[in-house]
């Protein structure tokens, strides 16, 4: 299972990973995720613009084997799409972590980056 120690991990399976000015983050499903779910097929996301809080879901990912809720790991609003993914969603399970990335996010609270898991956590919880 590949985790790259530079990113943070949610419980839920999706990675963040933190921008250059510590404004905005970008969002994916980890490895595992990816792996556990099988041929991704469709990735449904809500509207550039939105705004969440950490805990809601801001879209659905839609594989052979199952469909799962992707859950904002932080709260911001969504300022970015990867576009990618509405032709080539197997993206997501090829690099999940580099052009399978799903969305971009202007954080509200950088402060909820600390209830965020390391790569060694995330690990040993599906472990």
């Amino acid at each position: 299972m590949n985790l790259p120690d530079f990113l943070s991990y949610t419980s839920d399976h999706e990675w963040v990973r933190l921008d250059d000015e510590g404004h905005n983050v970008t969002i994916g499903i980890t490895d595992f995720a990816q792996s556990e779910l099988g041929d991704i097929v469709f990735v449904e996301l809500e509207p550039v613009g939105d705004m969440f809080e950490q805990g809601e879901a801001f879209g659905v990912v839609e594989a052979v084997k199952a469909v799962s809720d992707l859950f904002m790991p932080v709260s911001g609003t969504i300022v970015e799409h990867n576009e990618m993914l509405e032709n080539q969603p197997e993206l997501v399970n090829v690099e999940p972590y580099s052009d399978g990335w799903m969305i971009k996010v202007a954080l509200k609270d950088t402060s909820e980056l600390d209830d965020l898991m390391s790569a060694e956590e995330y690990a040993a919880m599906v472990s």
